[in-house]
């Protein structure tokens, strides 16, 4: 297992001259001139640059304090999670695993050297707590790969924080600009080699898209945002990271749905089988996440229950019941995103951004294009919340809730794609209908519940164990469900109202 260090820093251009100020800011009492160090780094990524494309960098560093291999991840603004294992002649498939998402079926091969001669000061409080390091760093670049093996060469000043806090940084900021120093323009000392060396230039330039123009261009936008998301979270999912399975499988129903919810916009003909791909995936993440929110509802559920209604070992029966479940779930979504479908899926989504199946409808204005898929769609949860509130009770009314839920998903994505453009009252459409959702969705794991609930009974009563505290949980989960039922027409009414 690599361990993990979140890196917060700041890069500034500088000349072979620049001399550094004083550092002496606010919080900073003592000064430490920690000598000089030669640090040799090769990187590592796609011949296509799909690893620098997204920010992300794999190298391989010697010398200096921190030599093995070094994975960096996109964390926020000037922030990024790097993963460190120790030395060794090839990546290590502990991080590879964590780039599979963006490098795919691509091989990942060396493509620059960085030779960086670092001459490193330490600023600390008054107890000698280590609060910032600040590094002036000669960079030579060497592009790998290539029969002239171009180089670039620089020097930069790198200010990362360490136990200080944030706004120490923006302090030594203010006085290295002061001093004439400006912010870098690359992102990383990778992207400025390939920069200035002609490498393969990233598939995906960083800063701000385009206004979007017209209805393609918005239904585009949602659906890079959409893979973006799913890409970036993968490596979350592998180590585990919390709500990280839920928020990928919410990115795949978003993209499912949009493409649904904008058939007039992009080409069915491809749009179906992504569809179908990203069902399954989201089926296939589906088994750790209802896991999660099964037990969550099930242990707060019991630690509102009083006392002398707690009879038997309840609690420890439910840890079983949820180690035995997650055990198969969590291998079950690691063999995923290891497997040859979820890449091809990943493929076929970058294939559709570069080159996506637009129909007449896209050129069209967005206003009009997207607000009539909203109202469709707006149309059918209607009719769906009304069939089930006309089914009789049980399984039938249970089941007909439950299409209702799906409904309700698709009509407040189709409005998530169309609020740019729309303004307010998509923003208000996309408040009433995940309301409306929730309700459905709180409906939804009653049921669920109500099921588990029955299995743990009998589980417990061949076991020699009280069962009677499953059977009070389940009578609450019951009264429950008829109060979600109650409150459901008038949040129909509400995410159902409304015109464009």
């Amino acid at each position: 297992m690599a361990d993990m260090v979140r890196e917060v820093e700041r890069k500034y251009e500088a000349t072979d001259d620049t001399e550094l100020p004083d550092l002496h800011v606010k919080g900073v009492a003592t000064v430490t001139d920690r000598g000089h160090a030669t640090l040799r780094a090769v990187y590592w990524d796609t011949a296509d640059s799909r690893l620098a494309a997204d920010g992300v960098t794999l190298r391989r560093r010697t010398g200096g304090t921190h030599e093995g291999w070094h994975l960096k991840l996109p964390a926020g603004p000037h922030t990024r999670d790097e993963y460190r294992v120790p030395l060794a002649a090839s990546p290590p498939r502990t991080l590879t695993a964590l780039v599979r998402s963006r490098a795919r079926t691509e091989p990942l091969e060396p493509i620059v050297e960085l030779t960086s001669e670092r001459h490193t000061f330490h600023l600390q409080d008054a107890e000698g707590t280590l609060l910032a390091e600040v590094s002036r760093d000669t960079v030579t670049a060497t592009r790998l790969g290539t029969d002239d093996t171009p180089t670039a060469h620089w020097t930069e000043i790198e200010a990362e924080l360490a136990d200080g806090p944030p706004e120490l940084l923006e302090r030594v900021g203010k006085r290295l600009r002061k001093a004439g120093l400006r912010p870098s323009r690359a992102a990383s000392k990778l992207q400025r080699a390939l920069d200035e060396t002609g490498g393969t230039p990233p598939s995906s330039e960083p800063g701000p898209p385009p206004t979007p123009r017209n209805a393609g261009d918005h239904v585009l936008a949602y659906v890079r945002t959409q893979v973006r998301a799913l890409v970036a979270l993968d490596p979350a999912v592998r180590r585990n990271q919390p709500d990280s399975v839920h928020r990928m499988r919410v990115a795949t129903r978003r993209l499912r749905s949009c493409f649904r919810s904008h058939r007039a916009v992009l080409d069915r003909s491809t749009t179906d089988a992504l569809g179908e791909e990203l069902r399954w995936l989201a089926a296939e993440l589906g088994q750790d996440r209802d896991r999660e929110v099964l037990m969550d509802r099930l242990l707060d559920h019991l630690a509102h229950l009083p006392r002398p209604l707690r009879l038997g070992p309840v609690r420890t029966r439910l840890h079983t019941y949820d180690r035995a479940r997650r055990t198969r779930s969590r291998r079950s979504v690691t063999a995923v995103l290891d497997g040859r479908r979820y890449l091809a899926l990943l493929d076929a989504l970058a294939d559709l951004l570069a080159d996506p199946p637009l129909r007449p409808a896209a050129a069209k204005p967005a206003e009009r294009v997207l607000a009539r898929a909203v109202r469709r769609d707006t149309a059918r949860l209607d009719a769906r919340v009304r069939e089930a509130l006309a089914a009789p009770g049980g399984d039938a009314r249970d089941q007909a809730l439950h299409r209702a839920r799906k409904a309700a998903k698709r009509a407040r994505y189709a409005a998530e794609v169309a609020r740019p453009a729309l303004g307010k009252p998509a923003a208000k459409h996309v408040e009433r209908t995940t309301a409306l959702q929730r309700l459905l969705g709180d409906h939804h794991d009653g049921v669920v519940a109500r099921a588990a609930l029955r299995d743990l009974a009998q589980q417990a009563h061949d076991a020699g164990e009280h069962s009677f505290t499953y059977g009070v949980l389940y009578e609450q989960e019951r009264t429950l469900a008829q109060g979600y039922e109650r409150d459901l027409p008038a949040a129909r009414r509400a995410a159902t109202e409304h015109r464009f």
